[in-house]
């Protein structure tokens, strides 16, 4: 039996995700969410600055199904006005995105990029006993924000 370098290394990097994923509190599940995110908008931005329509398509596609994952993810009934604002916030990125990609904007997705960041960098400010050890605790956010 024999792997091609490439498989083997895209089997190895899918085991790898898959189990942080499986190991994961709910506060690291955010974590891997917002860096997946960035990093499809870091892929989606060479591929558009490369021209190469069908992979930039796919990875700003990615990168919604992300940011819908996210959205999901919020849980209304800890702090309705937070999570609201957040599903605004995470609504606009995606309209942003679908524009962005529609007319090859790369300010758009800069813009996208720059707004993760922020939320992520206030994620991840959360005080590890602040974290919680339920599905609820990206209502957190708000200690930091």
């Amino acid at each position: 039996m024999s792997y091609s370098a490439g498989r083997a290394t895209q089997a190895y990097a899918s085991v790898g995700a898959q189990s942080q994923v499986s190991a994961a509190s709910p506060h690291r599940l955010i974590q891997l969410l917002m860096d997946g995110a960035l990093a499809r908008l870091a892929i989606a931005k060479g591929h558009m600055q490369r021209r190469e329509v069908p992979q930039k398509v796919t990875a700003v596609n990615r990168t919604m199904s992300i940011i819908d994952g996210l959205r999901m993810s919020l849980d209304h009934s800890i702090d309705s006005s937070m999570s609201d604002n957040l599903e605004n916030l995470y609504d606009y990125m995606n309209r942003r995105l679908l524009l962005a990609n529609i007319n090859n904007d790369i300010g758009g997705l800069d813009e996208v990029s720059s707004l993760l960041r922020e939320l992520k960098e206030a994620w991840d400010a959360i005080p590890s006993g602040l974290q919680g050890a339920d599905s609820n605790s990206e209502s957190l956010t708000a200690v930091t924000m």
